[in-house]
């Protein structure tokens, strides 16, 4: 990949065509769970006179859509007290269908702009704003899946199944850096 670089309104990049395979690949994943989630959410009869939309007010029970989906208001996780537990699921209900649609559509930027087979990619600053977003849920989603922390090394063994892929983890890291770098030009 060509790192991203500022010129004049616009960001620019380009994207051989195994990166952008491999970047929409990621993008498609999380937007199909995301919509899984979002179409999990009860049907209110309610909602749809008022169009207060309303979410699931549990938790994900999914790892990674816990990590992208965290709860809104934070329990005592020895002691969680029943009003504690109420404020919860009514905070998820109202807010999560929000940064569902968020997300979905940050991730759509990104599969919009992105050719398939690679090539450039020139994007406004909001489009850009997106794009960092949606590689922050992707990393998340990655480094989730993948067990990443802090002090885990740069590179793992071979026959660590996790080795591949935290080379595009890296990968994508430096693609969201790049991407902040130019935009602070």
């Amino acid at each position: 990949m060509k790192g991203w670089r500022r010129k004049g309104a616009n960001v620019l990049a380009g994207f051989e065509q195994q990166e952008a395979a491999v970047l929409r690949g990621l993008v498609s994943q999380l937007d199909d769970m995301l919509r899984a989630r979002g179409e999990e959410a009860p049907q209110d009869p309610l909602s749809e006179l008022t169009g207060i939309r309303t979410g699931p007010t549990e938790s994900p029970n999914d790892p990674v859509l816990s990590r992208l989906l965290p709860d809104f208001h934070r329990l005592d996780p020895d002691n969680p007290s029943k009003e504690d537990l109420d404020s919860a699921a009514a905070l998820r209900s109202l807010h999560e269908p929000e940064v569902l649609e968020a997300k979905v559509g940050v991730a759509a930027v990104v599969m919009n702009t992105l050719p398939r087979d690679g090539g450039d990619v020139r994007l406004s600053f909001e489009q850009a704003d997106a794009w960092l977003s949606a590689l922050n849920d992707v990393r998340l989603a990655l480094g989730t899946a993948l067990d990443v922390t802090e002090d885990m090394p740069d590179e793992l063994p071979e026959d660590d199944p996790r080795s591949p892929h935290l080379g595009v983890y890296h990968w994508l890291t430096w693609v969201q850096e790049s991407l902040v770098q130019a935009l602070s030009e």
